[in-house]
């Protein structure tokens, strides 16, 4: 062994051990073998003749209805294809996409009037650390509430999942895009209140501790001294929930709302099986298109920052 290979193996006897690593590896493996001996996963077997027969003619009816027909030829699969994408594939995509943006843009208002209050440094008797008075008791008891309050709301909104939020829309409204935007909405304002506020308490305090110390008032060290130095990081969170948006509406269209998964369904319903999976294949693309703004948009905003 030479002395290169001897360093590295004085380094790798002397590096850090963590118990708690190796303690929740231990588990994750415990659980998944209990998991899978419990029977709960597979209780009977896949491949029964009955499922087979069901996975071939899965598989033939995939195929497009050109191929099934007979038709040989690449022109007559484009035909259906492009017939399908235009009507009802390209309404059904713009409406996805209107209702991913629609809801983000309501998550990132409702966010940001939660995020001072759930933010410690910001809704504190004593703002960053900083205050012309010592603040009486009940006034300290009243900003620990609110932080409280606003914080529990923000985890419930978090905690029921979109599609929880889009059947309780869904009796309201009825079958329409609105109760898909809302269920969207609120669900991530109850995420981008949460990283917000996590990235104001993370704040550099020098500059609103510095505000504070000549006078100003509260909501002048927010807009000058916690905002501008926060917008970035809102903006790439914006970005990334957008994205995450295009996809929920996608499965939200299973509910009925006018979205590519309304059309999924309808296609499986009627047994085409070529027509869900060219749906599918659309909304594929669309969230790759998602995908691929959002990663421009949050690379724009990290060289800004």
């Amino acid at each position: 062994m030479n002395d290169r290979d001897l360093q590295i193996h004085r380094l790798r006897r002397s590096r850090p051990r963590s118990l708690y690593l190796r303690m929740s590896i231990v588990s994750i493996v415990l659980l998944i073998i209990l998991s899978w001996s419990s029977g709960w996963l597979v209780t009977d077997d896949p491949f029964t003749p009955r499922r087979r027969e069901n996975l071939r003619r899965f598989l033939r009816e995939i195929q497009p209805l050109p191929v099934r027909d007979g038709e040989i030829g690449f022109a007559p699969v484009c035909r259906w294809a492009s017939d399908l994408v235009a009507d009802p594939g390209l309404d059904a995509a713009l409406a996805t996409l209107s209702i991913a943006t629609a809801s983000i843009v309501l998550a990132a208002v409702g966010a940001l009037i939660l995020v001072w209050p759930a933010a410690r440094t910001v809704a504190s008797s004593r703002p960053f650390g900083v205050s012309a008075s010592q603040p009486g008791r009940m006034i300290r008891i009243a900003w620990l509430v609110l932080v409280a309050a606003t914080r529990g709301i923000a985890v419930f909104f978090r905690a029921v999942p979109e599609y929880v939020w889009a059947f309780l829309f869904l009796a309201m409204f009825g079958p329409r895009a609105w109760p898909a935007v809302l269920a969207l909405a609120v669900h991530n304002a109850g995420i981008l209140a949460k990283l917000g506020a996590e990235v104001v308490e993370n704040v550099v305090p020098a500059v609103p501790a510095g505000l504070r110390s000549i006078g100003a008032s509260r909501r002048q060290v927010v807009v000058a001294g916690i905002l501008p130095t926060v917008l970035p990081r809102f903006l790439l969170f914006f970005a990334y929930r957008w994205e995450t948006c295009v996809r929920e509406a996608t499965v939200l269209g299973l509910l009925g709302f006018s979205s590519l998964g309304y059309w999924i369904l309808d296609a499986r319903a009627r047994d085409r099986y070529d027509d869900m999976i060219l749906f599918m294949l659309i909304g594929a693309v669309l969230v790759l298109i998602g995908d691929y703004v959002s990663v421009a948009v949050r690379s724009i905003l990290r060289r800004v920052a």
